[in-house]
């Protein structure tokens, strides 16, 4: 990731493999269930519903969404758009919490996502700017990997974790269920599930 990557006031970083796969898992979860089939989820609802769970309000704010994505693994297969660097890096929109700026970076060299990731989450810690951090993490990589970083990010609004699994041991940082945002992007509505 370059060093001189300017962040916004609010930030977002997913692990863009591994949010597919939970978008694919829970696609087939539920189609079954609700009897008929899914979409791709859609990445703008998505990245809005994470917003909004975040506690971002609607209103003019800056929300910059950076992926970090496997070499070879260019698109994701659940999510629309899905192509990391032709659909999705460079672009923006416009949602109801604020302008969505996205961007998409894979490593480099002898770095792994898992490093990158890692190396992401800390600059985006340590800039004075950055007023709030939501991530989605690869869960199979295991908190000790990011847990040292988030603990040592101080003076910020928030700081939350999107997942499946809460973690099992105290965390620094507060926890949301990224479920809930994947339902509302592949168009499930909760009377379907009752």
């Amino acid at each position: 990731m370059e060093q001189k990557f300017k962040f916004a006031p609010n930030v977002m970083l997913i692990d863009a493999v591994h949010l597919d796969r939970v978008v694919h898992d829970i696609t087939a979860h539920f189609a079954p269930v609700i009897k008929r089939q899914l979409p791709n989820a859609d990445l703008a609802i998505l990245l809005e519903c994470l917003s909004l769970d975040a506690g971002i309000l609607p209103g003019e704010n800056e929300v910059q969404v950076v992926f970090v994505y496997e070499t070879g693994y260019e698109r994701m297969k659940s999510c629309s758009p899905s192509h990391l660097e032709q659909e999705i890096h460079g672009m923006a929109f416009k949602g109801s919490t604020g302008e969505f700026s996205l961007y998409a970076f894979q490593p480099s060299g002898m770095a792994t996502r898992e490093m990158l990731f890692v190396e992401a989450l800390q600059l985006a810690g340590e800039d004075k700017d950055v007023k709030r951090i939501l991530f989605v993490p690869d869960e199979a990589m295991g908190i000790a990997s990011f847990g040292k970083v988030v603990k040592d990010i101080k003076g910020k609004d928030a700081v939350m974790m999107f997942g499946m699994n809460p973690p099992e041991q105290e965390y620094p940082c507060k926890f949301e269920w990224l479920g809930f945002a994947v339902l509302q992007a592949l168009g499930i509505h909760s009377e379907e599930l009752e």
